[in-house]
């Protein structure tokens, strides 16, 4: 009886977001951050994380920032808005070198596993370089050092738009097809697949209307990328019998007929 064999891509690059998705970034940084920068500047506002939660649905912080100003009847000038981003990114940057920002499950494995595979590894992110490079800045004793970095200072438009994608593989030299994106949001979801790339989601533990609304259109979507002793949970698409993200795992999803 003839046996009918899947083939395998061979997977060529990964395209990783930061914030929610290489690390908890976002309420034990970049939230905190923004409630001091509000106090320092007179601003009416304090996040809890419920808000901040649902805040997180729009990409890119200072269009957090004027939407929830505008939602409170307040409208900011431009001015009120650059010193809400200076002030927050000095806080930011130094919860980040007091370590307050970690990476999440299996982030750590699956890096070094890419990297002596010799898979290209750029980030693709909506925050800035300045935040973008502290980070790595803290965390590069324990990671290899990523291929490239496209952040929201060289495009035009943010997630969910695709620009950053578009220019990282472009960058890279990557092959599309040969590609996958990792993402946490449904807006990083939307920008991976309009730039043609199948996308790997690992939900943030707070974003779950990423996890409710973007399943179909993601390649898998895992609670994390797991690690020995903390495996992952398949919530949606080919099983990971390892219970972690390998290289073989993401050259599967390669394989998968796309959505």
């Amino acid at each position: 009886m003839a046996l009918l064999l899947l083939k395998v891509n061979r997977l060529s690059a990964v395209f990783w977001d930061v914030d929610g998705t290489l690390a908890d970034t976002e309420m034990g940084g970049h939230r905190p951050a923004f409630n001091m920068a509000f106090k320092e500047l007179d601003l009416p506002f304090v996040w809890d994380e419920e808000l901040y939660n649902k805040l997180l649905a729009i990409p890119g912080g200072i269009r957090r920032v004027k939407f929830h100003a505008e939602a409170c009847g307040m409208t900011l000038s431009q001015d009120q808005l650059d010193q809400v981003r200076d002030r927050k990114r000095l806080h930011y940057l130094e919860r980040v070198h007091e370590g307050h920002v970690h990476l999440r499950p299996g982030v750590k494995r699956l890096l070094h596993e890419l990297s002596h595979a010799g898979v290209k590894q750029w980030i693709v992110t909506s925050s800035g370089t300045a935040s973008v490079m502290a980070l790595l800045k803290q965390i590069q004793k324990q990671i290899p050092s990523f291929d490239g970095v496209v952040a929201s200072d060289d495009v035009a438009s943010g997630k969910p738009a695709p620009d950053g994608y578009l220019l990282a593989l472009k960058r890279s030299g990557a092959n599309s097809a040969a590609s996958l994106a990792v993402e946490d949001s449904a807006a990083g979801l939307s920008a991976a697949r309009a730039a043609g790339l199948r996308c790997l989601l690992t939900p943030s533990p707070w974003d779950a209307e990423a996890l409710r609304n973007s399943c179909d259109e993601a390649a898998a979507v895992l609670e994390h990328l797991g690690d020995p002793g903390q495996p992952t949970t398949v919530l949606s698409g080919a099983s990971c019998q390892e219970g972690a993200v390998t290289l073989k795992y993401l050259e599967t999803l390669l394989s998968v007929p796309d959505r």
